[in-house]
């Protein structure tokens, strides 16, 4: 993992109570799929760099035993507050403090590219009981969609607005043999009911807005706002986002 990779990872605690407030949910259909096809059906799942806690809620309405594992103090804190079902511990992908074989999955949200995988998929994989499932869920903008690619190749100054000014990224490499087996990757698309200022304040919370500079961030918030405002928009300012979930799955071997 690179430090540029580190630095962008760590960016977020600052803005915690922005990050819950504005980032997207899950959809359930995705969240399903990332708790399927493992052995044993999932009763006690670990939420691996938890952040905030957006997927931690979604498991414990669920009624799953969740154990939420976050790094940065700001983001558990929220976590903590706002997820109290929760068992929220600090700690790691690259250290998770767990027992071996303690939990029947592992579901990361939004997370799973920033892991130093050399050493988190031993450790995963550690506290994974065999057959159990791994799963990486990330949200963006729906691509296929040809406003929203056009809106994520908008130039500001010579620098290109973030590919996907709506979501974060993706696997970049993901977690194989030996640990473990039968991966693919699923992706579900659904809508989004929001506003400009929202959506705005929603990438205000990403990695390269955080590491911008304010003229940087300006001009690009500039550009989406206008673009939105002219083309998507209603006169209150209000459209829906197409978005899409990626779901990366595999299995304990």
């Amino acid at each position: 993992m690179s430090d540029d990779t580190v630095d962008r990872g760590r960016a977020f605690g600052a803005v915690a109570r922005a990050y819950d407030d504005h980032r997207p949910s899950y959809p359930d259909a995705a969240v399903d799929l990332a708790l399927s096809g493992g052995d044993p059906e999932p009763a006690r799942v670990l939420d691996l760099g938890a952040g905030t806690g957006k997927l931690t809620r979604s498991l414990l309405a669920r009624g799953l035993d969740v154990v939420a594992v976050e790094p940065d103090p700001g983001m558990l804190a929220v976590l903590r507050e706002r997820s109290p079902g929760a068992e929220a511990r600090s700690g790691s992908a690259e250290r998770v403090p767990l027992p071996d074989g303690a939990v029947d999955a592992v579901l990361v949200g939004q997370a799973l590219h920033w892991f130093d995988l050399d050493r988190a998929v031993p450790e995963i994989a550690r506290v994974l009981r065999p057959g159990g499932v791994l799963a990486g869920l990330w949200n963006a903008g729906d691509d296929e969609v040809a406003w929203v690619r056009e809106l994520g190749g908008l130039s500001v100054q010579g620098r290109r607005v973030p590919d996907n000014p709506a979501g974060g990224g993706g696997p970049a490499r993901l977690p194989g043999e030996p640990w473990f087996t039968d991966a693919h990757q699923e992706r579900v698309t659904w809508s989004r009911p929001t506003g400009v200022e929202e959506h705005l304040a929603d990438i205000a919370t990403h990695s390269w807005s955080l590491l911008s500079t304010p003229a940087e961030r300006d001009a690009v918030f500039g550009a989406v706002r206008g673009f939105l405002v002219d083309r998507v928009a209603d006169a209150d300012g209000r459209f829906t986002m197409p978005m899409r979930t990626i779901v990366w799955r595999a299995r304990r071997a």
